[in-house]
């Protein structure tokens, strides 16, 4: 079963019971994981803003002294 964030009524919704595409996050693999969604897009968000300024920079964005 696969569980959804509903970003308009910010519930946790299945697929018997998802709402309009537009409206949804997901597909995750527990309802835990769904209920954190938007937390998780803004995490993401923050590592892919932080890898972007240090590509623009010219700096490594892995942090390995390898690279």
């Amino acid at each position: 079963m696969s569980y959804w964030y509903n970003t308009a009524t910010g519930q946790v919704e299945t697929d018997d019971n998802r709402g309009q595409a537009q409206d949804v996050m997901g597909p995750y693999e527990s309802e835990a994981e769904a209920a954190r969604a938007l937390q998780s897009a803004h995490e993401r968000t923050e590592k892919w803003d932080e890898e972007e300024r240090r590509w623009n920079s010219g700096a490594s964005s892995s942090g390995d002294a390898d690279d």
